[in-house]
């Protein structure tokens, strides 16, 4: 028994206390923050922590779970449960305030133990954890720590999911016999690099001097380009305009050796963003482009694409920015010829200042949302992570889930023969990155690629977590090569 665990007849130091309760199965960042909560909510937290010998089998066994909550540092104690007598325990220790997930809200075996709770004059809380996109880590330890941490958590998930680095070398290795088809919106961002002069006279604004400008692609194209990067063979197709800023797109598809699927549109330009950058900090975004839906002989002819290069690929990665390229019709026909030729389809669709939903991906092998667009998706601010992907997965009857979490990582989802959804949590590898807009993208781009050649999803998801960190490491869309990769798993994998 771990130090800071104990067993009810020896927890009546408690009385009294913060109680918290579940299986606590795979520690992920919905479990810290609804910890942290109950944290604040009186003097010492004691966690129940349903035993083995229960009607569920959990993929670890208490001793281990006990020892992952252990670790976490916010909870006083935990309270080793023999099954699941919560009845029990608020009967002994009549706790101040019961905390329990929102998933406990409606369930009918839960009542008779709430009606005991308040009877003894205690209060009941549901609570999923406060919901953030963003991380003050960096104001309560240095750098050098907080990075540390992080590899330890990253390493702790290896372990958990009996992943080793040779296993992952192999893997990346393995990467170069892979053909993937990605379909979406091309944009061009072109980040120019500022000095700041100082205030206008005439108007409260900002007046810099533009020094240097650099473009990118981005959008699809960086995840195909990531693709590429790899070490896999891949054909990118989407809609450009008849501008300089479409040959631009077709040089680079050119040098990185990636197939060139691109249909001409001369009604809707080049989507083009502008980012203007002082010292690394971007002070505002111009955007220029086109969101309606393509007509029908464009349409017509990236469904020519699809079907010509479809037999000869092992998946479609659609990654849909929502400026019309992915339209319902052509989504008919992505899943088509899925089923036609046994393609693995993953998707990813971003929505930060468009309208979209992630669930009109149905079928897919694997979806990437981060939690906002999956909230917005189910019009559910108020479930906890998990109770939030799962619904997710079922509405969509997705096989596997990436529900990204910005600087607290992702917890990545894989369904077992048998049905039963295993998950694992990875952390944010970069304390303090320098350019977060491609992270996702660079996700995408790693899932499909390692999917695609027959890995499994945890070792998969092991490799796309020093692939993100990769990515916000530098100042736009430069794509991550198979050889970077293999130097940064080594590095975070050092104890």
């Amino acid at each position: 028994m771990h130090a800071n665990s104990i067993t009810l007849d020896k927890a009546q130091a408690f009385r009294g206390c913060v109680l918290a309760y579940g299986h606590f199965s795979t520690i992920h960042p919905g479990h810290i923050r609804y910890l942290r909560h109950a944290r604040n909510l009186g003097q010492n937290l004691l966690v129940a922590l349903i035993g083995d010998n229960c009607t569920i089998n959990y993929p670890f066994n208490q001793q281990e779970r006990a020892e992952a909550l252990n670790l976490l540092g916010i909870a006083d104690s935990v309270l080793l449960l023999q099954a699941d007598e919560l009845n029990e325990a608020i009967t002994a220790l009549k706790p101040a305030v019961l905390v329990l997930g929102n998933e406990y809200k409606n369930k009918p075996e839960i009542q008779p133990t709430l009606d005991q709770q308040r009877k003894q004059g205690g209060l009941v809380q549901f609570h999923a954890g406060e919901t953030h996109y963003a991380t003050a880590d960096l104001l309560s330890g240095s750098e050098r720590d907080l990075r540390q941490q992080r590899r330890s958590l990253f390493q702790t998930a290896c372990r958990r999911q009996g992943i080793n680095q040779n296993q992952l070398l192999d893997a990346i290795n393995a990467w170069g016999d892979t053909r993937l088809i990605v379909l979406g919106d091309t944009i061009v961002d072109q980040y120019a690099a500022c000095e700041a002069i100082g205030m206008s006279a005439e108007a409260p604004v900002v007046v810099v001097r533009e020094l240097e400008r650099k473009n990118f692609i981005g959008g699809a194209a960086v995840v195909a380009a990531h693709i590429s990067a790899l070490g896999a063979h891949c054909d990118f197709i989407s809609v450009v305009g008849a501008d300089s800023t479409a040959e631009l797109v077709r040089q680079e598809l050119a040098c990185q050796s990636i197939g060139d699927g691109l249909s001409s549109d001369p009604s809707r330009p080049t989507t083009f963003k502008k980012r203007y950058v002082v010292e690394n900090q971007k002070l505002f975004r111009v955007s220029r482009l086109e969101e309606h839906n393509l007509d029908a002989a464009v349409e017509d002819q990236v469904i020519a694409q699809l079907e010509r290069l479809a037999p000869g690929a092992n998946g479609i990665v659609v990654s849909d920015f929502v400026y019309g390229v992915v339209t319902p019709r052509i989504l008919e026909v992505v899943q088509h010829l899925s089923h036609q030729h046994n393609l693995l389809l993953f998707g990813d669709l971003q929505c930060s200042s468009q309208v979209g939903s992630i669930t009109r991906f149905e079928g897919f092998s694997l979806l990437c949302p981060n939690e906002r667009e999956a909230r917005l998706a189910l019009q559910d601010k108020d479930s906890g992570l998990e109770q939030l992907s799962q619904h997710l997965l079922q509405i969509t009857s997705s096989e596997r889930l990436v529900m990204k979490l910005g600087p607290e990582g992702f917890i990545a989802y894989d369904r077992a023969s048998n049905g039963q959804l295993n998950s694992q949590a990875f952390p944010a590898l970069s304390v303090n990155p320098l350019d977060v807009a491609g992270a996702g993208d660079s996700l995408l781009a790693l899932f499909a690629t390692g999917l695609a050649t027959g890995q499994a999803m945890m070792p998969t998801a092991a490799l796309a977590c020093c692939m993100a960190a990769l990515a916000v490491e530098t100042m736009g869309n430069t794509p991550i090569s198979a050889a970077a990769l293999r130097s940064s798993l080594q590095e975070v994998m050092l104890p």
